[in-house]
Parts: C-alpha cells; structure tokens; sequence
C-alpha cells in the first residue's frame, strides 16, 4: 500500500480489515460510480477475507436468473456486523465451501461506506503526496455525512428536567442558540425534535425552523423557560405539519398560541402544562383551528376557566386538568365535543362553584372509559349517581379523598357501573361496611381496587370481600396517575 492510500477500519468496534483505499475499483468512475455513491456503497477489486466473516444469503429465484450470481454477507470477523457483498461467480461457487472462498471468485465486491471508518486518519492524511487520495476519501466522507443527514428523522438532548426517562440527579444540557442553529441547518428532515431542559434556550435558536422545520411532526419544549411568543411564532411558521408540542412551563401566552394554532391546523397532542399565561382565549383559539385535536394537557394553568372548550371536535379525546380553577361552564364546554374518553379534573375541591362536576353523567360524557375526580372533596352522593348513571363505558374511577361519598353513593357505584375493572378509594372517610359489601355485590368486571386509610370499613369486612371477590385484587397503594399509555 502507498503513502496515499488509506485504510479503513470498522465503523462499528474500529476491527481493521486490511481494506485500501487503493483497491477501489475507480476504473468507471462517472454517473455509475456516483450513483453508487448516493446509495451508500463503493465497490473494490479485492479484500482480505481473513478479516471478514462470510454467510450465504439464500435466495428465493435459481442462481441463474441473479445477475451477479450467489451473493454473501460480508461481516466485521470481530463483531459481527455487516460490512458489504459480495457476488460470486454461480457456477465456480456451486461446489465451493462459502467459508473459504478465495478473492478470485467474487466477480463483484461492494462496501457499505456507513460500515467504515479511517483507520488513524491523522498519520495517513498528513504524509506526503497524499492530497489526491486525501481528496478521494474527503468525497467519500462528504457523501456519508449527507447521507447521514438525510436520514436522521430525530433529534433528542437528554437533561434534569425531562420527566420521562431521565432522572432528576442528571446535569442540564446547555444547548445554546448558536449551536442549534448550526444543528437545524444540518439535520434539515427531522421529525423529531427533542429540547427539553435546554433553559437558556432563547427564540431565536428556533428562528431556522422558519427554513427547515417543514418534516417536523413532535417538538418538545419542556422546561425551556425562556421561550416565549416569538420562539413559538417561529414554530408555527416553519412546521406546518407539527402533530405534538409540548411547551410545559414555557413563558407562551395566548398571542403566541393562536399562531401556532392557525399555523399548525393538524395539531394532535398539545402539552401547556404550568403555562400560567394562558388563558381561555387561547384555548377557543385551539380548539376553533385544530380540529384533529386528540389530547390536551392544562394542568395548573390557573386562568383557564374552561369556557374556551365549547365546541370542540370529538376527535378530543382525553383531557388533563388538574388544579385547574374550571367553572361549571367550562366543565359543560369540555364534555362538548362528545368523545372525550379520559378526563383528569382533580384537586377542584377549592375552585370550582357548586357541584359542576354533575354535567359528566349528563349524556355528553357517555364515551369517557378513565375519569380522575381525585381530591375533589365536594363530591357527593347526588354526582357520583349522575355519573355511574351516565358514562356506562367506565373503567378506571378514581374517587380517593372524596370524603362526601356515603353509601347511596357507592350503591349507585355497584349498580350502575357494569364496566367498572379498577376503582380508588383511597381516603374515602364516608366508605363504611356497607359500601365495600355493595360494591362486593355489584360492579361485576372489577379486578382491583385501591383501598388504604379508609377508616369506615372494618377488617372484618375486607376479608368478606376477599373471599367473595377471590378474583379482584385488593392493593394497599395510591396510583397519582391512571391516564392511559396511549395518549402523550
């Protein structure tokens, strides 16, 4: 090998494979060799097969009708995986064992340039009399590059303030402008992207979404505090195919949410958790333009009274809005739409006027399947009847720490409730002997039941139960949340 040749290695474990530059078949170098190229793969005259793995790829047609004749993988001998073909002559490779074939009976041999890497690239480029083969392997390098480009559909930076897989104990990521600028420039086919925790992020590291954000179906804005309006008019502009936003605890208002909304008409998931600005404005704004809206979380947004909702699609179907300040309008205006089958309204026990949450069993919430009524401490009998009467596809009921409920309320339960397969009621205090015995007796598909400190019911009674209901399981714990995997 010359001083201008380069080596290569395996992209995968860096296993050398005895693999030159200089036996690179260049001998039809023109629109052939390109479009080789394009697809990834570069074809060479001979390799050392000692380095190499072979495995026979069966073939479903005859060896004479393939082209090229019997092909096989060609894989890393250390790790194993795939490098390239290669494609031997059909008749001379008939009676020859696959494992020891030698170079001189593959006709064609090809590499996927994905499945390599220089081997010590600085002390190889920098010899003398290298440029033409630096500017050879410089070619085939930028080709990798765009294809690597081309095909990266996503893009996630892990931090502290991500509340799905990372643990708290991790550090932030500081991703600046100037660096996601240069990130978007090159990754122009995303339809991923990920930010979550990047809090020193300002709106203009999101101003290149304007060009390149087109491929755009999820961005996640999680925790990054310092995007407000403008960062978001710069999405709305850029994605038009934008199918899940998460803005949990952005500094966004009603201005800038119906931007996007009007922008990005095939909004599905919409995460506005803890942002405080929002009001109801914004949400008519969503609600009117996105009519594929599908879930919408609005969790501790204070100003949102829930009047916004009416006339909402029935495409929406779950809804997350605890310690929420809703009225019993914007309970009315939820239900609207129809087809809501998860709804979260808890800790409403301090805000909402009279008993509103009566509206649920009154024919609009006939589809809900999960419905979360924790800590709504005004419930009583009278709703929890409304309720099993009028959502006869229930499944899952959270009631725990709603202590009005009293034995009419937990009969209605047991009567009603024929879909019922998991039901809380934790901190129930007006749970008595009675309640658990009805609900023993009734609520045929129940599977578990969450029961801790209800002090009404008797030990006695539980082992009642127990022997009853041998195929309901009774768990000592509290679930926070019960919102199916499906959405978000």
């Amino acid at each position: 090998m010359s001083q201008a040749d380069v080596s290569y290695s395996c992209g995968s474990c860096g296993y050398p494979l005895n693999l030159a530059s200089s036996n690179r078949i260049t001998s039809e170098i023109g629109s052939k060799y390109r479009k080789a190229i394009k697809k990834g793969s570069i074809s060479f005259e001979s390799i050392d097969l000692s380095r190499f793995t072979q495995l026979d790829e069966p073939s479903c047609f005859p060896v004479c009708l393939n082209q090229n004749g019997l092909k096989t993988k060609l894989l890393c001998r250390q790790c194993g995986v795939q490098i390239g073909y290669g494609y031997g002559d059909a008749q001379t490779m008939h009676d020859l064992d696959s494992s020891i074939i030698p170079n001189s009976h593959y006709k064609q041999i090809v590499i996927k340039i994905r499945a390599l890497q220089p081997l010590d690239t600085t002390d190889q480029l920098s010899t003398n009399g290298g440029s033409v083969d630096r500017e050879s392997f410089g070619l085939t390098c930028h080709r990798l590059l765009h294809i690597q480009n081309s095909s990266r559909k996503s893009l996630e930076f892990g931090c502290s303030f991500s509340r799905l897989n990372h643990p708290f104990s991790k550090t932030t990521i500081d991703i600046d402008s100037f660096v996601l600028d240069k990130l978007i420039k090159r990754f122009r086919k995303l339809e991923l992207l990920s930010l979550c925790g990047c809090v020193n992020l300002l709106d203009s590291g999101l101003r290149q979404l304007q060009n390149y954000g087109s491929k755009l179906k999820s961005l996640c804005l999680d925790c990054c505090f310092k995007v407000t309006d403008t960062g978001l008019s710069s999405v709305a502009i850029g994605c038009p195919n934008l199918s899940f936003i998460s803005c949990y605890r952005c500094s966004i208002s009603d201005n800038g949410l119906e931007v996007l909304a009007k922008s990005c008409i095939f909004l599905k998931d919409l995460n506005l958790e803890w942002c405080s600005l929002i009001t109801d404005l914004g949400i008519f704004s969503v609600i009117n333009n996105c009519r594929e809206l599908r879930a919408i979380k609005i969790c501790h947004c204070e100003k949102i009274k829930g009047v916004g909702f009416e006339g909402c699609s029935q495409t929406l179907a779950c809804l997350e809005a605890d310690f929420c300040k809703l009225e019993p309008e914007g309970i009315m205006g939820i239900l609207s739409g129809g087809g809501l089958e998860y709804l979260n309204v808890s800790s409403l026990s301090w805000c909402i006027r009279g008993d509103g949450l009566r509206a649920i069993g009154g024919g609009f919430g006939k589809n809900l399947r999960t419905l979360n009524l924790r800590l709504c401490r005004t419930v009583g009998d009278d709703t929890v009847t409304e309720i099993a009467k009028g959502c006869p596809l229930l499944k899952e009921w959270n009631l725990s720490l709603c202590s009005e409920i009293r034995l009419a309320g937990w009969k209605s339960i047991s009567v009603y409730c024929h879909n019922l397969e998991r039901l809380h009621v934790n901190g129930c205090r007006g749970l008595c002997d009675g309640g658990l015995l009805a609900l023993r007796d009734g609520c045929k598909r129940l599977s578990v039941i969450y029961i801790t400190r209800c002090p009404g019911v008797s030990s006695l009674v539980i082992t009642l139960f127990k022997i009853a209901r041998f195929d309901v399981e009774m768990k000592l714990e509290e679930v926070m949340c019960i919102m199916p995997k499906h959405f978000f």
